[in-house]
């Protein structure tokens, strides 16, 4: 649409009618009738830029072009090397130049439809918070972003979800269940999605946008959303990690990213908050004290009882000693010699006579346990 040369050492612009410019052999489309010098000279280090598969640190002009020239660059560069870069991550800094961003592209991409007579099937869509995503009716008429993510996660929470299977009246978010239901196996069609496009999809499919964004970032070949996603460990780790390596990712207004990263690994602490802080931690190191006592008190007595038990077993073991017969072997008892006699008249431990001199001593006779009782013996020999 446009050529573009240096002449005398400026640039010089002429209009062409099908809007196209070269940049060192790229094909790149350009959906406005006029370019200005430096938006050239932008794409042309920026074409560079890719080619060199490095880092940039392009500045331009205020109000000179550098959206739609920076995304007619690299939308070329997708289609002519899309096995070089797959995926463009557009970071921006606030939900209006997010929107203007969108809108933007909208405008290029209908361009190139205009343009090949091509069906568009690039999926481009823009990424915020549950505050300007959310479409249940009680949680989005919430003030406070904060407020809308805790009660979404009291609605969307797995273990919220596991407990209403054995309590069907706890409340679940439906737009959520419908998209886990089924939003996961249908993809979301090609085309460009602004926040309020994906809000208007998700009322007609009954599916939550937020998570159906999340989802669809995935496979999306342009996606537009806040720094935090990717700069803030805690939300990137959540949305960001599974992105793919062969991306261009562009920090629009890159100057704040200072204070974004500064804004992100900081921690405001007011006197409420540390009073609270207090205040728990008082209530926790009380319930622990107690959990002492009861645990103290509880191993006391199971001590107690356990030693009463290994006293009754000590007073066991002694009378058991005494009152058992003795028992040896049976071939102990087989090779003992019988210089015993006993009868049944003489109750053990009666008196008897020493026995005559010529009487040999006689020996030690033990009985196995059938033994009743020993009643006496005698000397004459067997």
């Amino acid at each position: 649409m446009f050529e573009s040369e240096k002449k005398r050492g400026r640039v010089a612009v002429k209009r062409s009618a099908k809007m196209k410019l070269n940049i060192e052999g790229l094909l790149v489309y350009f959906p406005y009738d006029y370019i200005y010098p430096e938006q050239y000279s932008y794409m042309l280090e920026l074409k560079r830029t890719l080619d060199a598969k490095g880092h940039g640190v392009l500045e331009m002009p205020s109000g000179t072009g550098k959206t739609i020239s920076l995304l007619s660059l690299i939308v070329a560069y997708q289609r002519a090397f899309p096995l070089d870069v797959t995926k463009l991550i557009y970071c921006s800094r606030t939900v209006p130049e997010i929107e203007k961003v969108v809108e933007e592209l909208r405008k290029l991409m209908e361009f190139y439809a205009k343009e090949t007579g091509e069906v568009n099937n690039f999926l481009a869509l823009s990424l915020s918070s549950r505050k300007n995503l959310c479409i249940h009716p009680e949680v989005s008429s919430l003030r406070f972003g904060k407020e809308v993510d805790g009660k979404c996660h009291s609605l969307t929470a797995s273990y919220i979800r596991a407990q209403r299977h054995s309590n069907p009246n706890l409340p679940v978010c439906r737009f959520y269940e419908e998209f886990d239901a089924v939003g996961r196996q249908v993809p979301l069609p090609a085309g460009i999605y602004n926040l309020d496009d994906l809000k208007d999809f998700g009322r007609r499919k009954g599916w939550c946008p937020y998570y159906l964004a999340r989802y669809a970032i995935l496979h999306a070949n342009i996606v537009v959303y806040s720094y935090h996603y990717l700069l803030d460990p805690k939300i990137a780790d959540l949305v960001s990690k599974e992105l793919a390596k062969k991306s261009v990712v562009v920090f629009d207004e890159a100057h704040n990213i200072d204070n974004v990263c500064i804004d992100s690994m900081s921690v405001n602490i007011t006197r409420r908050t540390l009073d609270r802080c207090q205040n728990n931690v008082d209530t926790l190191q009380n319930t622990i004290h107690k959990i002492k006592e009861t645990d103290a008190a509880k191993l006391r007595e199971e001590y107690r009882r356990l030693v009463e038990g290994l006293k009754e077993a000590n007073v066991a073991r002694e009378t058991d000693i005494y009152l058992a017969n003795p028992v040896l072997p049976d071939e102990i008892l087989q090779e003992l010699p019988i210089n015993l006699s006993l009868s049944r008249t003489q109750p053990l431990g009666s008196s008897l006579g020493p026995p005559p001199s010529n009487t040999p001593i006689p020996k030690l006779l033990v009985y196995p346990s059938n033994a009743t009782s020993i009643t006496g013996f005698s000397s004459s020999p067997h």
